[in-house]
């Protein structure tokens, strides 16, 4: 299963997420829902480093299906281009998991 942590402050403001584990819909080269998670997330975070110039914090560990980005700390706000892929990714990842269902993926939101 794929575990997805969507993080925002107390004023809903985005300030990162993190996806951990394989969905396990299906073997490795043949799992579309992993495959559409992996192309949301990535996108996600190279369109806000190409497009936006918001300063972040990327950790990876494709072995371990493990992804974290994180907006730089001290910086309150992100810019509203960010914004907005940021609830592009939610509205993807949330769609994904509509389709699918909790048996692949989990979405969870946290406020830091």
């Amino acid at each position: 299963m794929t575990n997805i942590t969507i993080q925002k402050n107390a004023k809903g403001w985005y300030k990162g997420f993190s996806c951990n584990g394989h969905s396990g819909f299906s073997y490795e080269g043949m799992d579309i829902v992993c495959a559409a998670i992996s192309m949301l997330t990535i996108n996600t975070i190279n369109s806000i480093e190409e497009l936006c110039g918001d300063l972040m914090d990327v950790e990876a560990d494709e072995e371990q299906g493990f992804i974290s980005c994180k907006f730089k700390s001290g910086v309150s706000d992100i810019s509203d281009e960010a914004t907005l892929l940021m609830k592009s990714f939610e509205l993807g990842v949330t769609s994904v998991f509509k389709q699918y269902g909790e048996q692949y993926l989990n979405i969870k939101f946290e406020e830091v």
